[in-house]
């Protein structure tokens, strides 16, 4: 299949090209952004500025729902008619991050996009690798948290319009390792988050949530087509198939609800079971419950979702046991954690009993459209 093909087999319609000036001015805008976000690390900044301004871009009409696209097949972006290119947006960045990860062999075959692996025709990592990105493009043009609602979880991202779900799983996951690591793991197409997540928890677990992500968006995919056959012909007398959708929507949104609450909650128990077992310091129990206090902060709720709270309280009590624990060495022994330790634990738990429940916006895909 020849280029011209592959694109058109991809949705995507060349429209115009963007003039050398606009691609430099985007390259420059990236860099620093890029430099901003991460001003400890020595990037190599010429051979960053050379890599994008190498790049194809084109405004072109895209398929329903994507605002850009990278294709990797020749190296180009497309862009939707209605972007702008006067402040580089997080969708301009995030595009190009897509090119700078990119591993080939020999032959020019695509093997890596940071952490989707397409040697494998099931390519996992895909949604993973979506969200890394969109985190990362988000943090380099500052964009703020704000509260959202999706399929009646109600949390806050810096990224309400693009991969809002599955970026809020991954920045749980980068909240435990690390944002350095997810980062260069990110731009780098390494395994060394991977391998680190793994280290705290175990590689099965990984593997679920990395399959789990990927369904998430599968799924949400699923929704968008259906919304878009319903719009095309809610209109031609076809109202037996547009309800069938409509059903078809309602289930799949009961779905994403239940596995994204199962994907967070696996991403809390796995670490949170795993690491209780290396405390033995005053210093690294505090650690552990400050850490796990403030994971609330990341997670999505809903009115009937009660596992955070549940699992808090048990490992309050876990703690305490720890504490009582007689077999612990007298000079690390958790015994000097004990003063005040009831008192906190039922400060917080009232505190986190009170949480006011958060406003948030309802996307395109969670409106109604058909009655």
């Amino acid at each position: 299949m020849n280029i011209n093909s592959a694109i058109k087999k991809e949705g995507i319609e060349v429209i115009s090209s963007l003039d050398s000036e606009t691609i430099n001015s985007i390259a420059f805008k990236i860099i620093e952004a890029l430099q901003n976000t991460f001003p400890e690390k020595s990037l190599n900044v010429p051979q960053l500025f050379s890599d994008i301004i190498k790049l194809n871009m084109y405004i072109a009409k895209l398929p329903s729902g994507c605002s850009a696209k990278y294709f990797y097949k020749n190296k180009s972006i497309y862009f939707s008619p209605n972007t702008s290119f006067d402040e580089v947006s997080d969708l301009v960045v995030h595009e190009c991050i897509h090119y700078l990860q990119e591993k080939v062999n020999k032959r020019g075959r695509l093997l890596r996009l940071g952490f989707c692996d397409f040697t494998n025709s099931g390519l996992p990592g895909t949604g993973l690798n979506e969200a890394a990105v969109q985190l990362l493009a988000s943090k380099c043009v500052n964009k703020k948290t704000e509260p959202v609602k999706y399929f009646d979880l109600n949390f806050n991202t810096i990224s309400p319009d693009y991969y809002p779900l599955e970026c809020a799983l991954v920045n749980q996951l980068s909240y435990l390792v690390g944002d350095d690591v997810l980062f260069d793991s990110t731009l780098n197409s390494n395994d060394n988050f991977k391998n680190e997540f793994i280290s705290l928890t175990c590689k099965d677990t990984f593997e679920m949530i990395q399959y789990n992500i990927d369904l998430l968006v599968e799924m949400q995919e699923d929704i968008t087509k259906l919304i878009t056959y319903n719009e095309l012909h809610v209109d031609n007398n076809n109202l037996n198939k547009v309800q069938k959708n409509c059903d078809k929507i309602d289930l799949l949104k009961t779905k994403i609800k239940k596995l994204f609450l199962e994907t967070q909650d696996m991403i809390l128990t796995s670490y949170f079971n795993s690491t209780i077992n290396l405390l033995y310091t005053k210093e690294s129990i505090e650690k552990y419950r400050s850490k796990l206090y403030n994971f609330r902060n990341l997670i999505a709720t809903s009115d009937d979702y009660t596992y955070f709270n549940e699992f808090y309280i048990l490992k309050m009590s876990e703690l305490e046991e720890r504490a009582e624990n007689n077999t612990v060495p007298a000079e690390t022994s958790l015994v000097l954690y004990k003063e005040s330790f009831i008192k906190t634990l039922f400060k917080r738990l009232r505190y986190l009993l009170k949480l006011a429940p958060r406003q948030a916006y309802v996307p395109y895909y969670e409106q109604e459209f058909y009655d």
